[in-house]
């Protein structure tokens, strides 16, 4: 039987690697891009799958990307291990994992990447491609609710499409907040209020991020203002809560996948509640991309952008970190042994 010829070099692409390659503003065109992709006819659906383990989940989630003139189609499949008690209890990180890119004309393993990087810079980017769309052009002030792994990025996100000014921090760690706030006027120049409570935090504040592992509702009508956006990306799994129904029913909801949301996110609680139908969501962040008529219709709009994470940013981000890290020096490599 003839051999088949050698597979190239598989990058092995650490955490930091991924955060030098992902430079925000080429993030988000990324992730805007793929949203888009998505709404082509042709797509194919993403893949999704999670696991309950004692302490936390296990999500294996995996798509294509579209085929395009040109453009080298990809596969990633990433599986991301989500254990909320580690940081306490074992030092660890909350979200750990790995992603596998191939390319998906031959089937070749491309790269090995730290996947936990690459979900806070694509959640990060999908909650700034919300806001480019949904948030009121002139919002200039923050609450970031959550001031874990996804705070940051987020706020560099939302910087690049909003004029931010204002930052106030919450959370249940005092220690949390008052790290952003030594990080954030380093790395963007603004300045981070720590917020005693979550009342002071989001008190007037044009837009609202919750990315806490809270698996309770506790953001409600009373805490946001006419014209607030809220990026809830926080309940990735069926047993996270952040948004309370209320809110959700009286609020535009916007999502990232009905249909997942619908099972893991906010609406899934909303629903679940009877305060709303999932008729009731407005749009997919993929129509409101294609068509910004299906996003704000007046500055007094409350929006809930419902995010709860898709294979297709994965596999876009992904597909970007190995172009732009291929041909660098000092990414470690290995080779797939040939098969008969």
């Amino acid at each position: 039987m003839p051999q088949s010829p050698p597979s190239p070099d598989c990058l092995l692409v650490s955490s930091a690697d991924v955060n030098r390659a992902l430079e925000m503003p080429l993030c988000l065109s990324t992730v805007e891009d793929a949203f888009l992709q998505s709404a082509d006819p042709g797509a194919i659906p993403p893949v999704t799958s999670g696991m309950h383990s004692d302490d936390g989940t296990f999500h294996v989630k995996a798509a294509l990307s579209t085929r395009r003139p040109d453009v080298p189609r990809r596969f990633a499949a990433k599986v991301n291990a989500n254990f909320p008690k580690n940081p306490t209890r074992n030092g660890f990180p909350t979200i750990q994992g790995v992603l596998l890119l191939f390319d998906a004309d031959a089937g070749v393993p491309l790269a090995l990447m730290d996947s936990a990087s690459i979900t806070v810079r694509r959640t990060a980017a999908a909650t700034g491609v919300a806001a480019r769309y949904l948030a009121r052009v002139d919002a200039d002030s923050v609450a970031m609710i959550g001031c874990g792994a996804q705070s940051l990025a987020h706020l560099e996100a939302l910087c690049a499409v909003r004029p931010v000014r204002r930052v106030r921090a919450f959370d249940a760690n005092p220690a949390a907040a008052n790290r952003l706030a030594t990080l954030v006027p380093e790395q963007l120049g603004i300045r981070v209020t720590v917020a005693s409570s979550l009342n002071s935090a989001v008190a007037g504040a044009d837009i609202v991020v919750t990315a806490t592992t809270s698996t309770a509702a506790f953001l409600g009508i009373a805490h946001v203002s006419p014209g607030c956006f809220i990026a809830a990306v926080g309940a990735d799994n069926p047993g996270k809560s952040e948004i309370d129904p209320a809110l959700m029913a009286a609020a535009v909801v916007v999502t990232d996948s009905t249909a997942q949301c619908a099972s893991m996110g906010d609406l899934h609680h909303a629903v679940a509640a009877g305060a709303m139908s999932v008729d009731a969501v407005r749009s997919e962040l993929a129509a409101v991309v294609s068509d910004p008529a299906c996003g704000r219709r007046d500055g007094e709009e409350i929006i809930v952008f419902d995010s709860t994470g898709l294979a297709f940013q994965d596999v876009g981000v992904a597909a970007l970190v190995f172009d732009v890290l291929r041909d660098q020096p000092g990414i470690p490599r290995f080779r797939f042994a040939a098969v008969g």
